[in-house]
């Protein structure tokens, strides 16, 4: 006889009883894994996600950064091109005012010397003009420094030397004076307490 016939000699109670419990550790595993994937898995996948993105946040600023410092460099670099600018065009402006300064200054130089006058040097060191020169009488001299005076482009006539000489009959006076030249077209700088007063004029004999 090849076919055996099986007997099953559990109880039909102790049969589902058995399936019940398999069911139940079926569950049970089932709810163990799900636990592990809920507390372990989902949180390790939720916190790379925000770990991923804080990354990608962070690389966005970092580039950010990086244009900012290069536009900073940029801008600096045209901010000393912009002050190399206007230096030069400031040296320009000055140059062309120095350029109609010395035009101003030798007219009015040529323009103050009264009749009985005359120039024999001139020396200029900054804004101080030093002039030689010879005069009929002390008075054309004096006449002289009050032409000085009254120029906007001269100030402070300060006689340093004068001494007579004679030609045949005729008396004459030899000079050297100083006389600060100045710029009516600059700003007036503001006056110093501490510089001592004028000298005075020489009088006519």
């Amino acid at each position: 006889m090849n076919n055996l016939i099986r007997i099953n000699l559990l109880d039909w109670r102790a049969a589902a009883r058995e399936a019940k419990r398999k069911r139940f550790l079926t569950l049970l595993v089932a709810a163990a894994l799900g636990s592990v994937v809920v507390v372990g898995v989902l949180p390790m996948l939720y916190y790379n996600h925000l770990i991923d993105q804080q990354e990608s946040r962070n690389q966005y600023l970092q580039n950010q950064i990086t244009t900012a410092d290069k536009q900073l460099v940029e801008i600096r670099a045209l901010q000393k091109t912009r002050d190399g600018l206007i230096n030069r065009m400031r040296i320009i402006e000055q140059l062309q005012q120095s350029r109609s300064s010395i035009v101003h200054y030798f007219d009015q130089l040529v323009a103050t010397i009264p009749d009985g006058v005359y120039l024999t040097g001139l020396r200029q060191q900054g804004n101080m003009t030093t002039l030689d020169g010879v005069a009929e009488s002390n008075a054309r001299v004096s006449d002289y420094m009050v032409n000085l005076d009254d120029s906007d482009w001269f100030s402070d006539p300060r006689l340093i030397v004068i001494k007579s000489s004679e030609n045949g009959p005729q008396r004459f006076a030899d000079f050297t004076l100083t006389v600060t030249s100045t710029n009516p077209n600059m700003p007036t700088p503001a006056p110093d307490l501490t510089t001592t007063p004028a000298a005075g004029r020489v009088s006519a004999r």
